[in-house]
């Protein structure tokens, strides 16, 4: 019975999931089923402070009054999950519950205790910016990065572990090579990300700040955008290729993950197309209906 505790309480994300892409709705539920009820102890809520690697939250003060007039009358039903750390413990998931706990009253909180290393705090706090907020196109892209830096991940591994196409990283890492000013106009959407996508692709940064005035000055829409940068005078940056599966269908699946920049799974008359959040899906849909 130690032997099986011990084990529940040191598995890292990786292990955790086995393979599965990394949903952080799914990291809570994870480790409460995967941990001994007799594992469940209390803390002090004076010894909690904030995942280090996310230290600004926003939380909405008419919610924490609610959950904590609920709190005072019911306790806390579920755990949250934390790390013990030099001082005290650190936050991996329940922030809301510690804050609207100490609006209530309450010393202490129960929690599960886990040992996660930096590395998957880190990550926790990526995915929860890439899979909860609102991030521009830019800032998803340097998640992205940041996750790759830090894990020493390939591009295919990341895209496992998120559940996003491999060729949508790609495209995403692809903006942080753009040149300051046309990453400007991106964040002033003055360009769309598809706009930019198509622009991240061609090699000559002067030509690419012309397309980009050109975009603002004429309305180009991607499509036109797209066919000016396939003639001579647009040299396009080397990538590579890809070896191609025996599956069938899987060239189909391959050219629609390229294009729509997320994970595509062709099934017996039917087509998936996967996305993580509305800005997600409005982006596939601007993809979609490039005259839009």
């Amino acid at each position: 019975m130690e032997t099986n505790r011990r084990r529940a309480l040191g598995r890292g994300l990786e292990e955790l999931f086995n393979n599965e892409p990394i949903d952080y709705e799914k990291i809570e539920e994870k480790i409460i089923t995967t941990t001994p009820k007799e594992a469940i102890t209390e803390i002090n809520l004076d010894e909690l402070r904030s995942n280090p690697y996310q230290p600004r939250q926003n939380f909405d003060e008419t919610a924490l009054k609610e959950l904590a007039s609920s709190i005072k009358e019911h306790g806390v039903f579920q755990p949250i999950i934390a790390k013990k750390s030099i001082k005290g413990y650190e936050i991996i998931a329940g922030e809301r519950r510690v804050k609207a706990s100490k609006l209530a009253g309450l010393k202490t909180i129960p929690a599960i205790v886990r040992d996660f290393s930096d590395e998957d705090m880190m990550e926790i706090a990526l995915l929860e910016n890439l899979q909860r907020e609102d991030l521009s196109s830019l800032e998803e892209a340097m998640a992205y990065r940041k996750l790759l830096d830090t894990l020493k991940l390939t591009q295919e591994q990341l895209a496992t572990r998120l559940g996003k196409s491999r060729s949508h990283i790609t495209n995403m890492l692809g903006l942080l090579t753009l040149p300051d000013d046309v990453k400007k106009l991106l964040n002033e959407n003055k360009i769309s990300m598809s706009h930019a996508r198509v622009l991240s692709k061609i090699e000559d940064n002067e030509k690419v700040r012309f397309l980009a005035n050109k975009i603002i000055e004429e309305g180009l829409n991607v499509r036109q955008i797209e066919q000016l940068s396939t003639s001579s005078d647009y040299e396009k940056k080397k990538t590579i290729v890809r070896k191609p599966t025996l599956k069938e269908y899987a060239y189909v699946e391959e050219q629609l993950c390229e294009q729509l920049g997320t994970k595509v799974k062709i099934k017996p008359n039917k087509i998936e197309i996967f996305f993580t959040n509305n800005n997600d899906l409005n982006r596939i849909l601007e993809i979609i209906n490039l005259d839009k």
